[in-house]
């Protein structure tokens, strides 16, 4: 089970030509549901949990068929049984783990907007789509777009366009390079346009940097 913003790969070996997979998304809003219902412990989570490994045994193999079964009913029922099946699975699983499972459970949906900028800062720079982004925060990206505004005060356009100017201020400041190397790779496509953002995020042009530093 993996806690969102982290991703799993798997390796389809050769010898192994048949591969699938189920996979089972859920809410933060069904779990603390669950939660509330469920588990009465306060159990105070001091540390992020990525993960939890949970081994394979024949009630896992029979649940996994039964997912196929249900996926075969008729619409207006699939939510109502997928909702049940979600709350049978976690209920084993907290009976088969006890406390180790509930913290971890307690973990996925502990302080949700530090999580959310946690996610943000980690992936911001790993070359990955906003798209790619919010899927990792569990989001639409146009849902990523409105929470981002609601945690950070400032729309997201604006915020990359301030962190790419601190980057090449950053590089700036080494001397290595100047305003005319790096305008390109900072997503403007003239040197006037970079230079006056720059001047009007830090007051005062790129070209005079050394003498601020």
């Amino acid at each position: 089970m993996l806690k969102k913003g982290n991703w799993l790969w798997t390796e389809l070996l050769e010898n192994e030509p048949t591969y699938y997979c189920k996979l089972f998304f859920f809410s933060d809003k069904k779990l603390k549901e669950f939660l509330e219902k469920h588990t009465q412990n306060s159990i105070v989570v001091s540390n992020e949990i990525p993960y939890f490994i949970i081994s394979n045994d024949a009630y896992i193999a029979t649940y996994l068929n039964s997912l196929t079964t249900i996926s075969n009913a008729p619409a207006i029922f699939f939510e109502n049984l997928l909702a049940l099946k979600f709350e049978e699975l976690i209920l084993y699983l907290l009976q088969k783990y006890g406390s180790q499972f509930e913290q971890y459970l307690k973990s996925l949906v502990a302080d949700e907007s530090s999580t959310f900028k946690k996610i943000v800062k980690s992936r911001m720079h790993a070359n990955l789509k906003l798209g790619e982004i919010a899927f990792l925060c569990n989001m639409s990206l146009s849902t990523f777009k409105r929470h981002f505004v609601k945690e950070y005060k400032i729309t997201l356009g604006r915020w990359l366009q301030e962190k790419k100017l601190e980057a090449a201020k950053e590089i700036l400041e080494k001397g290595k390079l100047k305003s005319s190397d790096i305008y390109l790779d900072f997503g403007y496509n003239n040197l006037s346009n970079f230079s006056l953002a720059f001047k009007n995020k830090f007051g005062y042009s790129p070209r005079n940097i050394n003498s601020k530093s």
